[in-house]
């Protein structure tokens, strides 16, 4: 009676523990499914609202995202249900390719400097106002050498006009540079930075007077 008993209080328990996993295993099953609806729902939108709203729904996917993964752990066919989170990733990443070339697209016709000032500083938004206050002492060599490849990149085919404000955008992480160097810039640093310095402005001058040079031949043989 006693073996009974143990035996009966064992099969309890397993019942216990594998109706809580069942549980687990639902609520997991239903983590992965919000997750794909997310995504079908967020091709659903119509393209001028998803791209007023990307930053949100970036946000919320990448909670999504992170929920779906973590659920795996208490999914029994997990393979099956990678599979479907794969899938749904897939599709978001074509969205989000999409939207966002459409929406440098429009930025840049808004506002054609906007993409010049973009051009210099991967990852980077930089706005009319020119701030650079995300340059520390940290990111500030990098962010000069990013400039400095950019220019040498692109500086063929700047416009005038492009040259002026290629000198103010400089200025501008130049200024930054002034109160970097009071929040700790180490001097190995600050020595790279100023033969940067040195390379960009010799170049810089003659680049843009062979750029006005060619502007004001082309107006010429345009009157001719």
């Amino acid at each position: 009676m006693k073996t009974k008993n143990v035996l009966l209080g064992l099969s309890l328990v397993a019942i216990s523990f594998t109706g809580c996993k069942s549980e687990e295993e639902k609520q997991a099953e239903k983590t992965v499914d919000t997750y794909s609806k997310y995504v079908d729902s967020v091709s659903n939108v119509a393209a001028e609202d998803a791209k007023k709203n990307w930053e949100a729904i970036d946000a919320e996917y990448t909670q999504k995202t992170n929920d779906a993964e973590a659920a795996l752990a208490n999914l029994k066919d997990r393979e099956k249900a990678e599979e479907r989170i794969n899938a749904s990733k897939a599709k978001y990443e074509e969205m989000k390719a999409k939207y966002s070339a459409e929406m440098e697209q429009e930025m840049a016709a808004a506002d054609p400097k906007a993409k010049l000032r973009g051009s210099f500083f991967p990852g980077q938004e930089i706005g009319e106002d020119l701030d650079f206050s995300w340059v520390n002492k940290d990111n500030i060599l990098k962010a000069y050498n990013d400039f400095n490849n950019a220019y040498d990149a692109n500086k063929a085919n700047y416009s005038r006009e492009d040259f002026d404000e290629v000198k103010k955008i400089w200025e501008a992480l130049d200024a930054r540079k002034n109160t970097v160097e009071k929040e700790g810039l180490s001097s190995a640093d600050n020595l790279k930075i100023a033969e940067l310095k040195v390379k960009w402005s010799t170049a810089f001058k003659v680049d843009r007077l062979k750029a006005k040079g060619d502007e004001n031949q082309a107006a010429k043989d345009k009157a001719n």
